[in-house]
C-alpha cells in the first residue's frame, strides 16, 4: 500500500481530474494522506500563469530532494517537459488524457520503492479517457464537477492552454447525462459544468450546449446546475437558444464571460474572436432575460500594446456593466505562444494599472453587496460552509452563508434575510 497525496493547481477541470485520481488510487488499495506523510506525490499541474508554474517547479524539485516519488500530470507535461525534467529528472509522467493508466505508473513506483533500479515511466494517450462515469473522491460530497469537453478551437496569441489541451474534443452527450444522473443519485445537489470554453461544446459533434442543458435539466431530482466559463465569440453563436435553455429553474443565472480587455485594438492583438460590441450584446440580452443575474469576467492587464486609452476603455466598461466578480491577471508571456515575441509593457505600469483596476472592482463589488442587505431571498443550500453552518446560493449564484441553519441541510431550499455583506459572501438567517 502506498501513501499518496494529490496536489492540485489551477482550474475546475483539474479539480475534477484530481478527484478521479484520488478515487483511482484508493481503489487500487492505496491510502490518501497529507503532503507531509506521503511517499508518493501526484502533482496535477497548471500552466496558465508563470507564477503558478514557478511554484509547481519549485515543489517538484523539493519533493525530489526529499526522496519522494513524484507523478506529474495536468497541462505542464504536454508542453513543458524540459522544464519539469530539469527540476526533477526522476519524475513519472501521466498525460492528462491517461487517468485510467494511473495504476500502471503506481506499479512502477511500488517497484522502485522496494529497491528495484527502474527508470521513471511516462504514459500519454491521444484522446481523453476516464473523465466521465468513473468513481470520484469529491472534495465536497454535495458538488459534482462534470467536464463536458477537452481542448479549444481558438488560438489566442497569449494562451498556452490550447497548446496543452489541443483541439476541441466534446464528450458524448449520453455519457454526460449518465454521469450527472449517477451524481444526483449519489446525493449531489449541485452540478458544475466545466471545460476550456463551455459554449464551444458540440461544435465537433453536432449537438450544442443549449440542447445539452435541456437534457441535463430534464434529469429528475432537485439539483442546481452551474455553467462555467463561455467565451464571447462562441456564446454569441448560440445566444438565443442558450437564453431559452437558461430559463430552467435548475440553472443558476450566472454568466462567466471573459472579455480580457475592453479595447478592440487589444483584443485584435490577443487574437480574440469577439468585439466589445458583441460582448455587450451578450451581457445586455442576458440581463434583459434575467434581471437579477450575476456577471463574472476575466481581464488581462498590461497586454503588449495596451496604452492608457485602451486601459481607460476597460475601466469605463467596468463602471458601465458593474460585474459582480472580476478575475484580474497581470500579463506574463507564456512559452510557445505568439505573444511571447511581443514587446512587453514596463512592469511598473502593469502593477499600477492592476492596482487601479482592483480598487475599482472592489468598490463596485462592495456597493452591489450592500444593496442586498436587508432583502429576503430564496436560496438553495449546496454544501457545508468552510467555518460554520451551510453555504447556500441564490438563483443567480450569489453565496449566502447560513451560520445557524437549524434543521436545514444541503439539497434543500429556504428563504433567508440578508443580514450582512462580507467581501466573499453574504450572511443570512432563515425567515
Amino acid at each position: 500500500m502506498l501513501n499518496i497525496h494529490v496536489a492540485t493547481f489551477g482550474c475546475t477541470a483539474n479539480q475534477s481530474s484530481s478527484e478521479i485520481l484520488e478515487a483511482k488510487a484508493v481503489g487500487l488499495g492505496n491510502r490518501l494522506v497529507s503532503e507531509r506523510e506521503a511517499d508518493v506525490i501526484i502533482c496535477n499541474t497548471c500552466t496558465v500563469k508563470d507564477t503558478t508554474e514557478q511554484k509547481i517547479l519549485h515543489k517538484i524539485k523539493e519533493w525530489g530532494f526529499q526522496g519522494r516519488e513524484v507523478i506529474v500530470t495536468g497541462c505542464m507535461p504536454q508542453v513543458q517537459m524540459d522544464e519539469i525534467l530539469e527540476n526533477n529528472p526522476e519524475v513519472h509522467v501521466l498525460g492528462m488524457n491517461s487517468l485510467l493508466k494511473l495504476g500502471v505508473i503506481l506499479n512502477r513506483v511500488h517497484e522502485r520503492l522496494e529497491g528495484h533500479s527502474l527508470r521513471p515511466m511516462s504514459v500519454f494517450e491521444d484522446f481523453p479517457e476516464g473523465l466521465l462515469n468513473v468513481p470520484r473522491n469529491r472534495s465536497s460530497p454535495n458538488i459534482h464537477i462534470c467536464q463536458i469537453s477537452q481542448g479549444c478551437n481558438n488560438r489566442c496569441s497569449y494562451c498556452i492552454v490550447t497548446l496543452a489541451r489541443g483541439h476541441l474534443y466534446s464528450f458524448d452527450a449520453d455519457s454526460i447525462v449518465t454521469d450527472i444522473e449517477q451524481a444526483v443519485y449519489e446525493g449531489c445537489s449541485e452540478i458544475w459544468l466545466t471545460s476550456q470554453d463551455n459554449a464551444q461544446y458540440g461544435l465537433d459533434k453536432g449537438i450544442y450546449l443549449p440542447a445539452l442543458l435541456k437534457r441535463i435539466t430534464a434529469i429528475p431530482g432537485d439539483f442546481r446546475l452551474r455553467v462555467g466559463m463561455m467565451n464571447p465569440a462562441s456564446t454569441l453563436e448560440i445566444l438565443d437558444e442558450l437564453l431559452e435553455a437558461y430559463s430552467s429553474d435548475k440553472i443558476y443565472k450566472v454568466l462567466h464571460l471573459p472579455i480580457q480587455s475592453a479595447s478592440d485594438k487589444v483584443l485584435g492583438r490577443m487574437k480574440r474572436k469577439h468585439t466589445m460590441q458583441q460582448a455587450n450584446i451578450i451581457v445586455e440580452k442576458f440581463r434583459d432575460a434575467f434581471p437579477e443575474s450575476t456577471l463574472f469576467t476575466d481581464i488581462i492587464v498590461g497586454f503588449p500594446g495596451e496604452d492608457e486609452e485602451d486601459f481607460e476603455l476597460t475601466l469605463d466598461w467596468i463602471r458601465t456593466y458593474r460585474p459582480d466578480k472580476v478575475n484580474i491577471s497581470r500579463y506574463t508571456p507564456r512559452p510557445y505562444t505568439e505573444a511571447q515575441q511581443f514587446r512587453n509593457i514596463d512592469t511598473r505600469i502593469v502593477v499600477e494599472r492592476s492596482g487601479k483596476l482592483h480598487r475599482l472592482c472592489n468598490q463596485i463589488k462592495l456597493g452591489k453587496k450592500e444593496d442586498m442587505v436587508g432583502r429576503e431571498v430564496d436560496v438553495f443550500i449546496s454544501q457545508q460552509a468552510k467555518v460554520k453552518g451551510l453555504m447556500s446560493r441564490t438563483a443567480s449564484y450569489k453565496p449566502v452563508v447560513i451560520p445557524e441553519p437549524g434543521e436545514f441541510c444541503p439539497g434543500q431550499r429556504c428563504r433567508v434575510k440578508i443580514e450582512e455583506a462580507t467581501p466573499g459572501y453574504f450572511i443570512g438567517h432563515p425567515v
